[in-house]
């Protein structure tokens, strides 16, 4: 909002007679906006995170986990009453954040925001349902059913999915299927002329891809949310790879020195993947262990489908795989362990799931679990982002 309002003319005027024009004018410059947004976010949580909390705890809302594994429980008895919900903190820094630094003329932008909004109104309702339960009356429904949220998770896919294709139709770079090491781009052209070899998606595979990939990834973080700090260390790692990943989609030049996607509005969304990974650092000053607030589904839902969104929109539904490869491995570990364990008759192959509990039961420390996942997220993202020279 505003870098628009710096688009006045009236505005830019008054800045130059008054000697304050060249103060904001590195405002144009998408990376200072970018790197600004990471900061301004940071900067939010850390300011309204004590009183989030405060409030939190005056309203009761506190979680008290329980697993279907005795020892686990022993393991994280102290975590009870800590408050839950301050993905509300994390997702109403990235809205403020993005409305005072983005280009709010730009659709992506627009789109990205309802995502985040639709997710964390599913998730808080989700989280409070559950968290009230008991003093609300006897036998109260305690959070949506999962197939409630399926379909929520679900739904938003396929719009953001139509929406995305639809505000692309006629530019068939926004329909690739970036598959790794392929180049996207014919050298030597001097043009952004594709491959042959290049597969473009029609509008049902598009939406398949979109819907299923937003909610996805959105349950997927929403299991690997359940030590301290994890679930927020990995997604600013993963937010900070899918800001460089935005940077070479929205400049025309790097896009096609390394033969990537040029996504021309894909330029903003750096801005709101800055805005997640400051909310995410800023969050993780209070979640770190031992935590004294956990976002809760109001805020793995929401950040788990903003950073699937931003991928499909810049083209990079593969490099989101090897980015968040550690979140993608928690949601593998259950649908194994559940069907194993069906399949078997009582069988498991993990101790508990998702994973990271399996290594806790195994003798892990909870810090030690989310220090080397942390490590193995770093070393993912760099494998990502390492990749777009090999084409």
């Amino acid at each position: 909002m505003f870098y628009n309002l710096l688009q006045s003319e009236d505005l830019q005027n008054w800045l130059v007679e008054h000697g304050l024009y060249p103060l904001v004018m590195v405002m144009y410059q998408l990376e200072f906006r970018a790197f600004f947004a990471v900061v301004v976010s940071f900067l939010f949580v850390l300011l309204f995170g004590r009183r989030t909390i405060r409030f939190l705890l005056r309203q009761k809302i506190g979680d008290a986990p329980e697993f279907y594994h005795a020892d686990l429980n022993k393991l994280m008895s102290s975590k009870a009453a800590t408050p839950t919900m301050g993905g509300v903190l994390i997702c109403v820094s990235i809205l403020a954040t993005v409305l005072l630094l983005a280009d709010m003329t730009e659709r992506y932008v627009h789109l990205a925001l309802i995502v985040l909004l639709w997710l964390a109104v599913v998730g808080g309702a989700d989280d409070w349902l559950k968290l009230t339960s008991a003093r609300r009356n006897p036998g109260a429904r305690e959070g949506l059913y999962a197939w409630e949220k399926l379909l929520f998770q679900l739904g938003i896919g396929a719009i953001a999915g139509f929406f995305l294709f639809r505000h692309g139709f006629g530019d068939d770079v926004t329909r690739v299927l970036n598959l790794p090491f392929q180049r996207t781009y014919v050298p030597g052209t001097g043009g952004f002329v594709l491959e042959e070899s290049v597969l473009l998606l029609g509008l049902i595979p598009f939406l398949i891809i979109s819907t299923f990939l937003i909610a996805g990834t959105s349950n997927a973080v929403n299991l690997t949310d359940g030590m301290d700090g994890l679930a927020g260390g990995i997604m600013a790692v993963a937010a900070f790879g899918m800001m460089v990943l935005c940077f070479v989609a929205g400049d025309p030049q790097t896009a096609q020195t390394l033969m990537f996607p040029h996504i021309s509005g894909g330029r903003e969304l750096m801005v709101v993947s800055g805005a997640m990974a400051g909310a995410c650092l800023g969050f993780l000053w209070f979640n770190c262990a031992p935590a004294q607030v956990f976002m809760g589904d109001t805020g793995s839902l929401p950040l788990g489908g903003l950073l699937a969104y931003i991928a499909i929109a810049i083209r990079q539904e593969i490099l989101l795989l090897i980015i968040g490869i550690i979140f993608f491995m928690e949601m593998a570990s259950v649908i194994l362990q559940v069907g194993y364990f069906k399949f078997t008759g009582g069988r498991r192959i993990f101790r508990c799931s998702p994973i990271h509990h399996h290594f806790h039961l195994g003798g892990w420390s909870e810090q030690q679990v989310v220090t080397r996942f942390w490590l193995l997220a770093v070393i993912f993202t760099m494998l990502a982002l390492v990749s777009l020279k090999l084409r």
